[in-house]
């Protein structure tokens, strides 16, 4: 029987960094993304570095049923397990909620929220001893977020959907941690971003290798939420005892100026 580990966005920034971690620990990987040519260059990249390395893809949009079903499929197969689930994959599209199309609400919710829910059930289903599930969310779900507001009410879902799972299956030896990442220096539009909150964005950003690292190790503890970085999480608590009605105008304000649709 062979364990493997399954990435979700395995050729955007963080995915990747989690990919190139699992790859060097010497990991039987299965990655996935929506890009079957990005995926066969990641493949021939790691295979390169790690030419004794297990790794297999699958092209799927994990936003359909027949992509999801195709993942499962090979996550289910006969001789193999899970240990590890890492759901990276997203959507962080920002702009007025009457802006959107209904394509797009769904794509988003779909993304961010549903696929990740769909392959923890899967990964449970067929878990190795001591199963490990990463589910990446955000420190945009801690609060409402006007002009952000469908991508951190889907991160703020799976922030508490990871914690109600992890009280769930803590008896069967699953560890399931949420982690609450800030900025992260991947596309060049978050470069941007980041660039134009000062020296707040400077200290709060870290690299996606970073961020993956302390997740692996955050969820090696059974930690039930992490945040990573000092100053992501200084803001999360310097936060809680502010008005609601002030958060919501502040970032009303902040984020009313910018749109970004990458997907």
């Amino acid at each position: 029987m062979k364990n493997i580990t399954v990435v979700t966005g395995a050729t955007g920034g963080l995915g990747n960094a989690f990919v190139r971690v699992l790859a060097k620990g010497g990991e039987n990987l299965l990655l996935t993304g929506r890009s079957e040519e990005k995926l066969t260059a990641l493949k021939n990249r790691l295979l390169a570095e790690f030419p004794m390395l297990d790794v297999e893809t699958v092209a799927a949009d994990l936003t359909s049923e027949g992509g999801r079903c195709a993942l499962i499929e090979r996550m289910t197969g006969t001789g193999v397990r899970v240990k590890r689930l890492v759901n990276v994959a997203g959507a962080d599209i920002q702009k007025a909620f009457t802006e959107y199309t209904q394509e797009k609400l769904v794509f988003q919710c779909r993304a961010n929220f549903e696929a990740a829910v769909s392959l923890c059930h899967a990964a449970l289903n067929n878990a190795a001893e001591g199963l490990e599930i990463i589910n990446i969310s955000s420190v945009s779900g801690i609060y409402p977020m006007p002009y952000f507001a469908i991508y951190s009410a889907t991160k703020g879902a799976l922030t508490s959907f990871s914690a109600a799972l992890r009280e769930e299956v803590k008896g069967a030896g699953v560890k399931v941690t949420a982690v609450l990442p800030g900025a992260m220096p991947t596309r060049e539009d978050v470069k941007e971003q980041i660039k134009g909150q000062g020296l707040w964005g400077k200290l709060a950003a870290k690299s996606p290798e970073w961020v993956a690292q302390k997740s692996l190790r955050a969820v090696a503890k059974n930690k039930r939420k992490y945040i990573p970085g000092f100053f992501n999480k200084l803001m999360n608590v310097g936060t809680k005892l502010l008005p609601l009605s002030l958060k919501l105008r502040f970032i009303a304000k902040r984020w009313s100026k910018i749109s970004k649709d990458a997907f």
